[in-house]
């Protein structure tokens, strides 16, 4: 068995370290000249780091991120409303981590090309549209170096493409357009000293108006007593919507994001100072798209954001795509037919990442941040006196249904791993 896999960002690496554990040949062609650490910050749950660490990635993983100790909401003023544990800290066998998205790509890009080869990953190559019979399917690429066609022929095909996914237009041509939250985001990393405990994930405000994210994510930097803190300002600015437009490594403006966070100083933390002092600011709509009926046809499936791109508030993204790259090699490895392996695969993630999208769009933790706002908008002294212990368990709730999974039942399963 051969697989083609077009995109070389997290899913499509953890793709190929997965099908290669399995001993499943496979191939990865990015449109990229070349393949660089760009981004900032992103958490790794542990359901997916279980996954990277049975690929080997542990170690690289504990030397690189930050594990994550508890996850903070507080108002607009850093007072904190609900303060929940993270990773170990919630009794998980293995930790939730804080890292550069670069630096995680590039530690898995490192592995693939020391395991696979390097020539395993193909650059410049712009994927266009497959053709598929009864016994393979062809990729259709142009080297964008020199305008040549290109075509590559395996037994299955994986699009693994991220947001504006050639292969789901391929797949899905009535799929409309991104559907846009209204909320407007900009992004940065920068280092300073640290805040809380080190290791804190701090969400202040509410998507309703403003929000405010901010995480340490290098363990280098705290090797040396410093923190590189990702930040990530939030601001409603209209109803829901359509959108064509979603660059994730957009420039951003200061002047467009400092004046709505000016006055926003926490005892721990200068929310303004973190913004002013940033060398490079990303700026980003927060997009979906509508959960599709089916992924894959044929011998060709999606993976990742390709298939199921949701709202960045659960720290979903870049783990789901984990886990799928994980569930497609153990399918695909279980069954000499490829059609048979990619339809268990659909079966048994398509159903729980339509969950998470449609369960992101509720924003479900904003509902109790509004009323912490409404009955104490110049602050509290104890979130006891504005909250009832029932609304507090709501929220706690709320956070979990986004973004936990059972922990007795992630540590207690029986491991991914296979050998075809």
């Amino acid at each position: 068995m051969r697989v083609l896999i077009i995109g070389a960002g997290i899913g499509g690496l953890a793709t190929a370290l997965s099908l290669h554990a399995a001993g499943i040949d496979c191939v990865l062609a990015d449109s990229a000249a070349e393949l660089r650490p760009l981004g900032v910050g992103i958490n790794i749950q542990p359901h997916a780091v279980r996954e990277l660490t049975e690929l080997g990635l542990g170690e690289a993983l504990s030397t690189t991120g930050i594990a994550t100790s508890v996850q903070t909401y507080t108002n607009r003023y850093g007072q904190p409303i609900l303060t929940l544990p993270r990773g170990r800290s919630a009794g998980y066998a293995w930790p939730q981590y804080s890292i550069h998205r670069g630096h995680l790509q590039m530690l898995m890009l490192a592995a693939v090309k020391e395991r696979l080869g390097p020539e395993k990953v193909r650059l410049s190559l712009a994927f266009e549209a497959f053709e598929q019979d009864s016994g393979s399917v062809t990729a259709l690429m142009r080297d964008l170096r020199t305008g040549r066609s290109v075509a590559e022929t395996g037994d299955v095909l994986v699009g693994a493409d991220g947001l504006h996914s050639t292969v789901r237009r391929r797949l899905h041509p009535d799929d409309p357009p991104l559907r846009w939250s209204g909320i407007r985001l900009w992004r940065g990393a920068v280092e300073t000293v640290p805040f809380l405990d080190g290791s804190t994930l701090l969400v202040a405000g509410s998507n309703l108006s403003k929000k405010f994210v901010a995480y340490p994510i290098s363990a280098e930097a705290g090797r040396r007593g410093r923190a590189l803190v990702n930040w990530v300002a939030e601001l409603n600015v209209a109803g829901t919507g359509t959108s064509w437009e979603a660059d994730w490594t957009a420039a951003g403006a200061l002047e467009d994001v400092l004046p709505h966070f000016a006055d926003w100083a926490f005892p721990y933390l200068d929310v303004a100072g973190l913004i002013e002092n940033t060398e490079r600011i990303l700026h980003y709509p927060m997009v979906d798209r509508d959960p599709l009926p089916f992924w894959g046809e044929g011998r060709v499936t999606l993976l990742g954001d390709a298939a199921h791109p949701m709202y960045p508030i659960g720290s979903n993204g870049g783990s789901q795509a984990v886990l799928d790259a994980r569930v497609l090699a153990r399918a695909l490895a279980g069954t000499p037919n490829p059609l048979k392996g990619l339809s268990e695969y659909e079966d048994e993630r398509l159903a729980p990442t339509t969950k998470l999208v449609l369960a992101h769009r509720e924003l479900p933790m904003d509902e109790t941040i509004k009323k912490v706002d409404e009955r104490a908008p110049q602050g509290f002294a104890d979130i006891a006196n504005v909250l009832t212990p029932a609304e507090l368990a709501h929220m706690s709730e709320a956070q979990k249904r986004i973004t936990d999974m059972d922990v007795a039942a992630l540590n207690e399963r029986p491991s991914w791993n296979v050998t075809r």
